[in-house]
């Protein structure tokens, strides 16, 4: 996956960020998605130069923080999709996983915005 111009073949996907918190040489992120390309949101903060910690294909080289993920801190808190055969809202919320909060926890530490 990569950011390829639409007049070269690639397909158009669109991200909306905002940051949430900064933390030392980390930011806390909000994504936003209007489509939903693969892997959208680690190539898109990849190419701007700020790849998702923990993402073993797009931060490649990048220096661990000494906190134990089990995957990338990339997580879907909330999910909303129109049914494709109902049309009806649907939306999921999920709370956020330990190792995200341990992550969080520590790098507020390392900043000192605890």
């Amino acid at each position: 996956m990569a950011v390829i111009p639409e007049e070269k073949g690639g397909r158009r996907a669109i991200t909306h960020w905002q940051i949430k918190e900064r933390l030392g040489n980390y930011t806390l992120m909000h994504f936003e998605l209007e489509t939903g390309r693969t892997h959208q949101i680690r190539v898109h903060s990849a190419w701007m130069g700020h790849p998702v910690v923990g993402d073993p294909i797009y931060s490649a080289g990048r220096k661990a923080i000494g906190v134990n993920l089990p995957g990338q801190a990339l997580h879907a808190w909330r999910l909303r999709l129109i049914h494709p055969v109902t049309q009806e809202a649907i939306e999921a919320i999920a709370p956020v996983p330990q190792s995200f909060t341990t992550l969080l926890d520590v790098l507020r530490r390392r900043s000192g915005a605890f």
